[in-house]
């Protein structure tokens, strides 16, 4: 790829960790990967059933994107692959365009898979990751928590055993009553007896097992809980023939490796899954930065935005020409590689291979793995990513990003997965808005044998009746002129001794040229009042930009370097 700073992209990270590998580096990621590996193959598995894929698919994206990945990605630790939010949003977007063109459901996958990785591989090479900030926290926590709970509803199907196709909380409420008499008893077992044992496969049996070993090791031998529920239920369906007893089992899998295939790449169909795939890459990559961020802090190591955007794009355009759908970064197989070791992408890269060998090997086993046994699992792994702590915290600390939460998780249970997220963005983009429109702003005074100054309603400070300190603390721009302009009437109409009015910039970032305008107007209707207009503390930037048109000079009153010298100087006057 050689150089391309131009682009934010210098070396492939690859090239970088490559030239440090040794021995003990190749050993710590060769017994991560044997553990991820077995996480991930039941995984795989499961979040291909939940995006209404085959269940192989589920295993080829877990094969040569974790390749891709490890050559452009700058996480050591991240584990890339299918994840329940991603396959999730695939399977709603992939139905929605298979009712429109009716093209099977696999080629749609892959079709959005490629537009989902060329979008962000698009993003890396020209430093877009930004505009991934305008999802912000409460929004994904508003939607991950509707998400999970989404996703564990829709697994019941599988757990009980009937049918389920709702897409928001009101068609599978409404399916689950219409349907739930009809549940398979033994379905209903099996999937009830693998949740129990999932769940205390987590706490309590880390905490009995922190008796015996580290609390890191039982906590990474607790996570690979799921295989053992694999192996038992395989175990039980061929040993008694569950299967024909009515447990609907995930049925042959093809013992091979995934072939390369060419998506779907009609101009209509790229139109189509193209707000889908935007939405996907945004969520992805947010998911992703957050887990490997969290982790490299850990190790004192440093996360590139772009390269990890390149990474993630690779590893969908990867997982869409050998057969698979869209992947990112997933948060508890990242933790598992972590705790277990890993030291560099090579883990990824065994991984990869692990998921290899069990596609050729394993799969006359897994054809006789319960779907219920896979919904469990999906239903157990969904429940963490509802934090309602989170929800609590962000209630107490701010009603705005609370509503921008609440507006999200509702749109994403009552309308859908898509249009949350579009709800969500709007609502913060519209809650910003609407606190930058109302600048908060202080008359403050300076505090009594000091220079610094307070606001008078928190503070005793001093007072002369001829001076004004108004301090502005949000830029000013089109969308808040006519708050500051009444506010500063308001101030007019108060304080009939005014003489001075002093205006602290300290928190002005930014001035456009219709708040600029503003100003001299105002400027003008202070002076006709026998009223001087002063600024201080005015930023550099800021003041750059108002020497270009001499505003000084158009002033009536000084542009002070301190408020602490406005004070001084005006206030000997009197």
């Amino acid at each position: 790829m050689g150089k391309a700073s131009r682009f934010g992209v210098t070396q492939l990270p690859a090239l970088i960790w490559l030239k440090n590998y040794d021995l003990s580096s190749l050993r710590a990621d060769m017994m991560a990967a044997v553990i991820v590996s077995i996480m991930l193959i039941p995984q795989s598995l499961a979040y291909a059933m939940l995006a209404g894929l085959p269940a192989e698919t589920g295993l080829y994206a877990s094969i040569f994107p974790l390749l891709a990945y490890a050559l452009f990605g700058s996480s050591h630790t991240l584990s890339v692959g299918p994840v329940a939010v991603v396959s999730l949003l695939s399977a709603n977007a992939v139905g929605l365009a298979h009712m429109s063109s009716g093209i099977d459901v696999l080629i749609l996958s892959m079709t959005l898979a490629l537009v989902s990785g060329t979008l962000m591989f698009i993003m890396g090479l020209f430093r877009l990751g930004f505009i991934a900030n305008l999802l912000s926290r409460p929004v994904i926590t508003g939607f991950i928590t509707a998400a999970g709970i989404l996703i564990a509803l829709s697994q019941l199907k599988h757990i009980l055993g009937i049918p389920l196709a709702g897409h928001n909380l009101p068609e599978l409420v409404v399916e689950l009553a219409q349907y739930s008499t009809n549940s398979h008893f033994l379905t209903v077992v099996t999937g009830v007896v693998t949740i129990v044992f999932l769940w205390l496969s987590r706490a309590p049996l880390t905490i009995f097992l922190c008796r015996f070993m580290s609390k890191s090791a039982a906590s990474g031998l607790t996570k690979v809980a799921p295989v053992g529920a694999v192996i038992l239920s395989i175990l039980l369906v061929s040993t008694f023939d569950l299967d024909h007893l009515g447990v609907e089992v995930v049925g042959h899998i093809p013992a091979k490796l995934p072939s390369f295939t060419w998506p779907e790449l009609s101009i209509l169909l790229v139109t189509t899954l193209m707000p889908s795939a935007l939405m996907i890459s945004l969520i992805g990559y947010v998911e992703s930065m957050s887990v490997a961020q969290t982790l490299a802090s850990k190790r004192r190591q440093q996360i590139n935005p772009n390269h990890e955007l390149l990474g993630l794009g690779a590893a969908n355009v990867a997982s869409a020409f050998s057969g698979g759908f869209a992947v990112t970064g997933g948060f508890s197989r990242s933790v598992v590689n972590f705790d277990a070791g890993a030291r560099s992408p090579m883990a990824g890269v065994f991984t990869a291979l692990g998921v290899a060998l069990a596609s050729l090997y394993l799969t006359p086993y897994l054809a006789f793995l319960p779907k219920a046994v896979l919904g469990a699992t999906i239903f157990v792994a969904v429940l963490t990513l509802i934090e309602p702590h989170e929800i609590t915290f962000t209630w107490k600390y701010s009603k705005h990003d609370f509503a921008a939460m609440m507006v999200t998780l509702c749109t994403v249970l009552l309308v859908g997965v898509e249009a949350g997220v579009i709800a969500g963005v709007t609502a913060t983009i519209s809650l910003i808005l609407w606190r930058t429109s109302r600048p908060h702003t202080a008359i403050v005074g300076p505090v009594e044998g000091g220079e610094q100054f307070r606001n008078i309603d928190r503070h005793l400070v001093k007072q002369v009746k001829q001076v004004l300190v108004l301090r502005i603390d949000e830029s000013l721009f089109f969308g808040n002129l006519r708050y500051l302009d009444n506010r500063i009437n308001g101030l007019l109409a108060s304080h009939p001794a005014m003489e001075h009015l002093v205006l602290v910039a300290s928190g002005i970032n930014h001035i456009d040229s219709s708040a600029l305008q503003s100003l001299l107007e105002l400027n003008t209707r202070l002076d006709e009042k026998g009223i001087k207009m002063h600024f201080s503390d005015v930023k550099g930037p800021v003041l750059d930009r108002l020497h270009r048109i001499n505003f000084a000079d158009e002033l009536t009153g000084t542009v002070y370097l301190s408020q602490h010298q406005a004070w001084q100087d005006l206030t000997q006057l009197y």
